[in-house]
Order: C-alpha cells, then structure tokens, then sequence
C-alpha cells in the first residue's frame, strides 16, 4: 500500500515509574565500607590492587609461549588486533603501580619485550603502538638504563624501533592517520610525544606538525571532535581524543596546546558527568560501549584527579563514580574464565570486536584500570581524602549541549530529572539509520537499542514509493531547545538513506518536526510529517526496544499502554495520538542480534507501523 502523505502526526508517550527504587537496586554496594554512607579510600584502593593482582597474575601463568606466540590465554583467543600490544601496557602499568618486578614467577622486564616483539612482527599499529609505548616509558624515558630496553638484544631494539613508527598508520606526507577515525589522530599524538621523550624519535619539529594536525578540531574553535569530517559524529571518543591530545601537548611541553584545549576539556568533563548513570556508566549511545563506558569513567576520572582544573565535582564526588564504575565492571567479570563477559547472552558488540579479541577486550580493561589507579590513588593521598560517599549522588540536569551549528547542527539533549534519565543525541552514526546513534532517549530506564542494528529504535523509518528508506538522522536541520531545558524541537528536512554513506542526505520533500517534552514523570514525543510537494511513503514504522521481561497491555481511555517491567523499573509505553491506523506488535527477540544490549539482554520489542 503506498500513502499519499499530507500530514501525519504521531504523538508518543514514555512514562517511567519507580525508577528510584530499581536504580537502587542495581547499584552494586562497594565492600568494606568504614562507617555508614562512607568507602574507606585505603580499603577501596587496596581492594582493586588486590583483584588486579590476582588476576594479572593468573593471566601471566597461563603464557608459556611468546615466540611463537600462543593462540589461546585462558582459552581465550589472541589473534585479534592489538592484542599483545594490550598486554604489555596492562603487565607494565601493574609494575608501575605495585613496584612488584615479578609476576607468577615471570620477570616483567622480560616479559613486555618480548610481548612487544610480537606486535613488531605482526604489524601492530595505532592502539597496539600507543599500549606498547606507554609500557616501555614507564620504565624511564631514558632508554640508556630503562630494564626492559636494555634487555633487548641490538636486533630486537631496531624491531621494537620499527614497532614505535607512527608512520605505521599516519602519513606523514598527507598528515592524516590512514583510514581510520578522527580520533587516531589523538593516538599519534600521543605515540609521536612519547617517542620524542624517549629518544626513539628526535624531529621536534615532526612531532609539533603532528600534535599541531591532531589538535585542528579543538585550536579552530571546536569544543568535541567530529569524527567522521565533515559526517557531524560525535561520541565517547571525543572525550578520548581530547584527553589524549593534552597528554601528549603535556609529555612534550607544548603549554599552547595545553591552553587551548582547555575550553574542549572543560566542557567535555562537564557534559560527561550530566551523562553519568549512578551505577558509574558514562556515554549511552554510539560505539565502543558496554564495559568501554564503565572503564571510561575510572580513566576519566583518573585525568581529573591528575588535572583539577577540569573537575566537574570534587573529588569525593568523583571517587563515587570511580568506585560505581569499578563495582560494575567486578561484578561483570567471570571469576571462573578470569575473562570479562564480552560475549554473554544478551551482548551485544561492534563487529569489530570478534572472539579473537576476548582476550584482548580483558587486558585493556585490566591495563585501563591498572593506569587509572596509580593517579587515583596518588590524588587521594595528596589531597588526604580519606573516605567518600557510598553512592553517586548526582544533580539533575536538563540541557541541550551543541557539539557543533551551522547548516547542520549536531548535540544531545541531557536529561536527569526524578525518574527520567537519559541522553537524547542528535549527531550522525556510523551508518544511516544505526539503532545506536539515532536521535532516541539513550540510557532511558528501561530502554535499550540493539547494538549496531538497523533498525528504527524509537525513531521512525519511511519506506519511499520508490523502495528507499529514509531516516530523520545524521544531524538536523533545525534543533531548538526551550529556555528550562525542558523541551526539545528538531526538523528535519534532508533526510539520511539506509544503505548510501554518512552525511549523503536528500530532499524527499517531506518535513519532520519532532518535539519532546518533559511533562511530571513522561517523555511525551510527538512527531508531525507533512509533504512540501506531491510524495508517498509505503510504509512508516518504529521500535521501542525495552529491557523489560514482562509486559502487562492495558486500556486508559481508548488507549492501549504497554507497560514493560525491569530490574530498572517499569517503562510505559501510549501512542497518544495518530491520524492514521497504526498496527502494533510485540515480539519476543530470543538469542537474536536484536535482543543484544550493550550492557544486557534486550527481551523484547514493542512495534508500530501504519
């Protein structure tokens, strides 16, 4: 059936209830509290030595074999990218932050040399050269007495040399990382700085052309990095880009940089923590999700207490994050596998992350971590902190932060209001119409989108006459917030096709204009199509996927409610209001990739079509 499309208008409302109490039980309550409301910063802090201690110990025991390589650690696979490279940076930053010189038996200084061989030969680049730098600087800058160099034969020194080119993966001649992400340019960056620290690299003037190109984005104005030029996508590694260039800014000395990155910082760090959920998760939408978002805050918070001129909060404040963040992730880690629980029923992974990266996936984690603590707990200690609060106690928001305007604005509605939570971006994804980067309430109690499905999570799809499918995304037109933050409208003119490239947008002549609302403990969305010129749709449909495993269907005044509970709470579901027929239906999503969450299981679907 093809519509003739005059005006159609779909008035959708979410409402949430006892979502204080799910939350509150979600929320893992962190061990060996010193008093009531209150963590013990010495426990806390010996605690997570101790489980890194365990279990880095237990992965180096299990390695017999570095040249050759073995293909399994644990049973894990190790054939994924970066993997060896992960390990060094996750075996050193240990040493770094125990001083323990020997693990399971193994010297350390042997032990990240000859890991470090094995991403020399296999071509190792960008992240797996990053890791393995920072792995070799933390035993001194100067390579004339750092152990780990100086155990290297002359042959493998010039390997390890070969390892630590950026030109790997960043052309020197183009100055741009080679098909890869805008954010690349933050790990040559840093690759380039700490090569120039010690020794490997001395052109200063390459090294300053290099952090010079990476910090473009930031010294021309922009506050997030677009990562995707021109597409508008904006993410988590937007924060990452940034933090790595003043690191590298920082390692070398480069104070102008420093300074002009800090209005992209503190801005960063601001928005950052309006996104934080209490249980310590960070970014709700786009890639890299799922475990990344939980390590994500302890290092974010690690550069905070490095960096107080960047704080959103103080830090007690932020060691409540830290400390949420870390419970997640050690109640998510598998004791028995000692693996984190990448492929668990119910998650779901950018396709990049294949079953040759679990190990991998679980020594950055652990490398992360190991990283992040040394700064944590150096900071408490300077700043005598001796205890903070059990629980995140986070201040309710509610704004639209632009990441960039012009002809086509991008940013994200914030929103932590009683029992409404969740981000709403407006930005462009990793293709048209990616369930992860549409323009929905991301990290709504008890929403969740499918992980890299395309599929149309609480945005709409519009089947043409002519069998395309469009897709209000990948930036707007038009966004105008309300003056309280309480109100959203976005139209959208220039559409994004399923199936062509990012940032490709047509004119169909169809207009959307849709509004959110905030009204007491809904989300009320109300979207209105009308046709500037004669156009048909096929078909107009839309998703809701929630995390709710039992639905109850009941009528309120000729309207039908679906009301979806979770561990979370309980999500509500009205079509308020449609000038046209609209079918719904539920569908179970099994072991299916629609029911894979970036955090948990997805079990079911609510859909509309008319």
């Amino acid at each position: 059936m093809v519509a003739k499309i005059k005006c159609l208008t779909v008035l959708l409302s979410l409402l949430t209830f006892n979502i204080f109490c799910g939350w509150a039980q979600q929320v893992p309550h962190p061990t060996a509290p010193s008093n009531a409301g209150t963590i013990s910063t010495d426990e806390f802090c010996r605690e997570v030595t101790a489980f890194l201690r365990r279990e880095i110990s237990t992965h180096v025991a299990d390695i017999h074999s570095l040249n050759p390589p073995q293909e399994r650690v644990l049973e894990a696979r190790t054939g994924g990218d970066f993997t060896w490279g992960t390990f060094t940076r996750a075996v050193a930053s240990y040493s770094a932050l125990t001083g323990e010189r020997t693990i399971a038996g193994r010297d350390v200084y042997g032990m990240v040399g000859q890991a470090g061989l094995i991403e020399a030969r296999q071509g190792g680049k960008s992240f797996a050269q990053m890791y393995s730098a920072l792995a070799l600087r933390s035993f001194g800058t100067d390579l004339k007495t750092n152990p780990v160099w100086q155990a290297l034969t002359p042959e493998e020194q010039a390997e390890w040399r070969a390892l630590l080119d950026p030109s790997r993966f960043y052309d020197r001649k183009t100055r741009h990382v080679i098909n890869l992400a805008e954010n690349y340019f933050g790990v040559a960056a840093r690759v380039v700085a700490m090569d120039y620290q010690m020794g490997i690299i001395t052109d200063r003037i390459f090294v300053d052309d290099v952090l010079d190109r990476a910090a473009e984005q930031f010294t021309r104005g922009g506050l997030y990095s677009d990562d995707n030029i021109p597409t508008g996508r904006y993410d988590r590694y937007s924060n990452e880009y940034a933090r790595n260039l003043y690191l590298a800014a920082e390692d070398v000395g480069r104070r102008d940089l420093m300074k002009a990155l800090e209005p992209a910082l503190k801005a960063q760090m601001r928005t950052w923590w309006d996104l934080l959920s209490p249980d310590g998760y960070g970014y709700p939408w786009g890639r890299s999700l799922g475990a990344v978002s939980y390590v994500d805050t302890m290092e974010i918070v690690s550069f905070l207490a490095r960096h107080p001129q960047f704080r959103p909060a103080p830090l007690p404040q932020l060691a409540s994050a830290y400390c949420a963040a870390w419970q997640w992730l050690k109640n998510d880690y598998q004791p028995g596998r000692h693996l984190l629980n990448v492929f668990a029923f119910g998650r779901g992974n950018y396709s990049y992350i294949t079953p040759e990266r679990e190990w991998q996936q679980t020594t950055d984690v652990l490398g992360k971590i190991s990283g992040a603590h040394q700064a944590f707990v150096k900071a408490m200690e300077q700043e005598r902190i001796a205890s903070f609060p059990e629980h995140l106690n986070l201040p309710e928001v509610a704004r639209f932060e632009y990441f960039r305007k012009g002809k086509r604005p991008a940013g994200v509605w914030l929103v932590r209001r009683g029992p409404l939570r969740f981000a709403l971006p407006i930005t462009t994804g990793t293709k048209p119409g990616v369930a992860d980067y549409l323009p929905a309430p991301h990290g709504l109690p008890g929403y969740a989108a499918p992980v890299e499905q395309m599929v149309p999570a609480l945005t709409p799809y519009l089947e043409l006459e002519d069998g395309r499918v469009i897709v209000a995304g990948d930036g707007a037109d038009e966004i105008v917030s309300s003056a309280d933050g309480s109100a959203l409208r976005a139209v959208w003119k220039r559409w994004a096709v399923l199936g062509a490239k990012s940032g490709e947008l047509i004119d169909p002549g169809i207009t959307a204009q849709v509004e959110w609302k905030l009204e007491g403990d809904s989300l009320v969305r109300r979207e209105t199509i009308t046709a500037s010129k004669p156009a048909a749709v096929r078909r107009f449909w839309m998703i809701v996927p929630t995390r709710g495993d039992h639905n109850d269907i009941s009528l309120e005044d000729g309207h039908r409610i679906d009301r979806f509970d979770s561990a979370e709470g309980s999500l509500e579901v009205l079509v308020k209001q449609s000038n046209w027929p609209i079918q719904i239906e539920l569908d179970a999503t099994g072991n299916t990739p629609m029911g894979k969450g970036s955090r948990r299981y997805i079990p079911g679907l609510d859909g509309a079509t008319v």
